[in-house]
């Protein structure tokens, strides 16, 4: 059992808050968990789930005398609320995030933060294309990253504390630098996030012309990404608007990709798409060796409900 905190704040609770409440409580944390939200409806909700030991209506409250404060609210949201809280930290507080995009949200909350609390951004490798306080489960971080980004002169005791906390929760912890941190995250997660609603996108246009026929006969393939193209609508544009650098560039490569596979199609280069598509498959079995999916059946994830 990690060392606790003895009361730790969850502002916004959809997926990653509801699942950070049940992973604590189901590591045998006995911390005070409050919570706030900006709709009543998802307080009401978080209320009836019975996620927090108490929801407050206001978000000044939901921090006071916590050793924790997670701000888990979209990314374009975050500085707004790092300065309403600001003025109420508790002294030597433990302040952490779970967005996606390292830089921007250091920038912005960081500034807005008293210098008696201690910053320590992460973010939670983890997730499904669910929200809302009722999508979150205890086992949602078990086996997955979290990447913690705190600079040179972070404290090194919050730090420590934090990592220990997120692995009580089942996750891995490593630290990586913010800017790596967003390359890094646009490959694996932002940009294949991009593809896919650009996808559905050509597809819903298709469907105009074809009538139901995209969706009746979706193969494998279109299904998974509508899966991904289902994700918080919110998040992902506040994550392209705060990772534009990154974004361009992997857009850019990914650009050159499609003119080289086009090309080969276009001249009937069957051996280089063999060697393309034998290399990329490579990929797949490295995510699956490295214990980030499974080779079952529709990567053991069941029939679609």
């Amino acid at each position: 059992m990690s060392q606790q905190f003895e009361h730790v704040a969850l502002i916004g609770l959809g997926l990653i808050a509801s699942s950070i409440s049940h992973a604590m409580r189901r590591a045998g944390m006995t911390s005070r968990i409050t919570g706030y939200a900006r709709t009543a409806a998802t307080r009401g909700k978080a209320r009836e789930l019975g996620l927090c030991d108490k929801v407050y209506d206001s978000i000044t409250d939901t921090v006071r005398g916590a050793d924790l404060v997670i701000l888990a609210v979209p990314v374009g949201a975050m500085g707004a609320v790092a300065k309403e809280i600001a003025p109420f930290l508790k002294k030597g507080a433990v302040i952490t995030d779970v967005g996606s995009v390292k830089r921007a949200v250091i920038e912005a909350v960081g500034p807005e933060l008293p210098k008696n609390v201690h910053f320590v951004p992460g973010h939670p490798l983890a997730g499904t294309e669910k929200s809302g306080p009722d999508a979150g489960f205890a086992s949602l971080f078990d086996n997955r990253w979290c990447l913690l980004t705190p600079d040179k002169n972070t404290n090194r005791a919050a730090v420590q504390k934090l990592r220990e906390f997120w692995e009580a929760l089942g996750a891995n912890v490593d630290e990586m630098e913010p800017d790596h941190h967003d390359l890094v995250l646009m490959v694996t997660s932002h940009a294949p996030h991009l593809i896919a609603y650009t996808m559905v996108g050509v597809a819903d246009d298709l469907q105009r012309v074809t009538n139901t026929e995209v969706i009746n006969y979706s193969a494998a393939g279109f299904r998974d990404f509508t899966r991904i193209a289902a994700s918080d609508p919110t998040m992902w544009r506040d994550v392209f608007l705060n990772n534009k650098d990154a974004t361009l560039e992997i857009l850019g490569r990914f650009t050159e990709e499609l003119f080289s596979l086009q090309r080969a199609i276009r001249i009937g280069d069957g051996d280089f798409l063999f060697d393309y598509f034998t290399r990329t498959r490579a990929v797949r079995r490295s995510i699956i060796e490295a214990g980030q999916d499974t080779d079952e059946a529709n990567f053991g994830r069941g029939s679609d409900k």
